[in-house]
């Protein structure tokens, strides 16, 4: 299968044994790749008993067929467990170097079972037998000192490294598995299963070639993608302003949370933004693997009186600057990436970092904790460096970091505030106010994975950014009938790009998708025949949850907090009325309302009519 290595490495931590297994070309042709293929072999390994954070929970890391070609910003790796956050299906994305480096080495995937009685790292180096070596020497170490210590233990600086922190460790429940160049696989806790299982880190070192099945015309779908990609204004602004660039308008619009999601209008947005950071600490631009945008940013904070000082490193993205920023009314960009330097080297989500910090904030100016409750702390708005010590408390589970490391959904249990975390199935939502863009409802109820805005960043359709081809277009940001249509597709949509290894931030000409996909398998497909595989993965994804035990009418309800107007922002009060639209996306979807299973002729059609749950 071009495109494929045919080949996982299966990892047994609690015997030390490794073996090959012929790739399942079935499950290839039906979920592509990534999280997709992933969560395929997830289905057959886990139940609604399976812990987490025990044994028997595998973690599986999976490329896509279009990762490691000439596919632009094809760099695309993802990480599949049960998540010890929301007891559900979990999946982390991640770009940088290491998915490239699998294939390279020749391998699609990796499936890891077992726990180690003592701490170990996987190296796998093409030509050679992939082992488990010792990593007692690297425990406790953060993930730039983890990573540099392997490459030097290896020999070769090229040696691709994604490893764990202290966050991972200590199975702080929002854990994250960091690559190179700060590149996390953040979200859904990955990083505490992989901790659970005393794996420190799995180190790539790859020359293979990736087998295509026509080179010239990979080529030629390149320099087509490529002309698309040139003439994007989007792309310019994300290598000129970083992630970070949208957040003026985001502010505009009332989407950047403020004040844990309940200020509309905050006076210190524009001193986060982009361009702010470009005109004073950003210094540099960094990217993925084959990536053509370099969206990432490199800052430089020096001086010795400055508390935040951290030479040149990699800086934060739009989420960590709002979630550690505007959310806990900090403005300082400074500040920020020093919060966001202690996430990354900690492994540590900084959208859940920020949010359990908020949270926390706003339990405590309404009076939900005691002294006792909260070991003595009181958490407070705009303190850079309470956030600090909140941050390395967590990573450590010292004191009352210890609470907040279980994420928001422990938290209203332990300080007696039901409903009141913003959160769906366990999951704090990515930093886009649905009261801004009401798609976005329907996407954090919806996901797979929890509130989660990747699985389909529909706030960009809400400002023009439309898909004509698929029918997805622009519509009124508040409009609620007739949006759950445009939201499942573009769901279906992320879902195939994310499965083929590609990052959704490059947004590939429509018609150069199925051309590259043909020159690379030798398959010739429709683009409506890939999207139809997103939307089979989409369903496989829900299937999975409701094994898992997934209550759709107890559990996808919005949050109390964004069901609450805002007294003041550009929202004007708008709520979007998200039930309507979620029975209208239930129709659509062809799901059951009380059991939220897909009918039979659904599963039919999608060729999941053989999965029992």
């Amino acid at each position: 299968m071009n495109g494929y290595l045919e080949k996982i490495l299966h990892v047994n931590l609690s015997t030390g044994k490794l073996r090959d297994e012929a790739l399942n070309q079935d499950w290839a042709e039906q979920f592509i790749g990534n999280s997709g293929l992933g969560a395929r072999y997830l289905f057959d390994m886990v139940d609604a008993a399976t812990d987490p954070l025990g044994p028997d929970n595998p973690l599986i890391m999976m490329t896509g067929p279009l990762t490691g070609t000439r596919t632009p910003s094809a760099s695309r790796h993802a990480f599949i467990s049960k998540s010890p956050l929301t007891g559900l299906f979990g999946e982390s994305s991640a770009g940088g170097y290491t998915g490239h480096e699998l294939k390279r080495a020749g391998y699609d995937g990796i499936i890891i079972t077992g726990q180690s009685p003592t701490p170990v790292y996987l190296l796998i180096r093409e030509g050679l037998p992939p082992k488990l070596r010792p990593a007692e020497h690297l425990w406790g170490l953060d993930t730039y000192q983890t990573q540099n210590e392997i490459i030097a233990e290896s020999g070769d600086s090229r040696t691709r490294v994604a490893c764990i922190g202290p966050a991972g460790e200590n199975l702080v429940r929002f854990a994250s598995i960091m690559n190179a160049d700060a590149r996390a696989a953040g979200r859904a806790g990955m990083g505490a299963v992989m901790g659970s299982k005393k794996l420190k880190a799995i180190a790539i070192r790859g020359k293979g070639l990736i087998p295509v099945s026509d080179k010239e015309a990979v080529n030629l779908a390149f320099r087509k993608a490529m002309a698309h990609i040139k003439a994007d204004f989007a792309a310019d602004l994300l290598k000129d302003l970083g992630t970070a660039s949208g957040l003026e308008y985001f502010q505009m619009v009332g989407s950047l949370p403020a004040k844990y999601w309940t200020e509309g209008d905050y006076e210190g947005a524009l001193n986060l933004s982009g361009a702010a950071m470009s005109m004073s600490i950003r210094t540099g631009s960094t990217g993925c693997w084959g990536c053509t945008v370099q969206c990432g940013s490199e800052v430089t904070i020096e001086g010795e009186d400055d508390p935040y000082a951290l030479g040149t490193t990699d800086g934060p993205e739009y989420e960590a600057v709002a979630s550690l920023g505007s959310n806990l009314l900090i403005e300082d960009l400074k500040a920020v990436s020093y919060f966001d330097w202690i996430c990354d080297s900690a492994g540590m989500d900084v959208i859940s970092a920020g949010a359990v910090i908020g949270f926390a904030a706003w339990l405590s100016e309404q009076g939900y904790l005691s002294s006792a409750d909260s070991k003595g702390e009181t958490v407070e708005w705009g303190n850079p460096a309470q956030t600090i010590e909140l941050l390395k408390k967590i990573a450590v589970r010292d004191g009352f970091g210890d609470i907040l490391a279980d994420g928001v959904r422990a938290m209203e249990e332990h300080f007696n505030a039901p409903g009141l975390a913003v959160q769906v199935n366990g999951m704090d939502p990515g930093m886009h106010d649905p009261r801004a863009f009401s798609g976005m409802a329907l996407v954090y109820l919806t996901s797979p994975r929890g509130a989660c805005h990747n699985k389909s960043d529909f706030y960009f359709v809400e400002t023009g950014h439309t898909f004509d081809q698929l029918g997805i277009v622009s519509d009124d940001h508040r409009q609620e009938a007739g949006k759950a249509p445009l939201v499942a597709k573009h769901q279906d949509y992320r879902s195939m790009v994310d499965a083929c290894g590609c990052c959704v931030f490059v947004n590939v000409n429509l018609q150069v998708l199925p051309e590259t996909f043909q020159a690379i398998l030798g398959k010739e497909i429709s683009l409506d025949e890939l999207v139809l595989g997103g939307e089979r993965i989409f369903n496989l994804k829900r299937l999975l949850n409701l094994k898992l035990g997934l209550k759709p009418r107890q559990d996808e309800v919005m949050p109390i907090l964004l069901n609450t107007p805002l007294a003041s922002g550009p929202t004007d009060g708008f709520v979007p009325d998200w039930q309507l639209m979620l029975k209208e996306y239930y129709a659509h979807r062809d799901w059951d309302w009380e059991s939220g299973r897909p009918s039979a002729q659904k599963l039919t059609e999608l060729g999941l009519d053989e999965l029992v749950i």
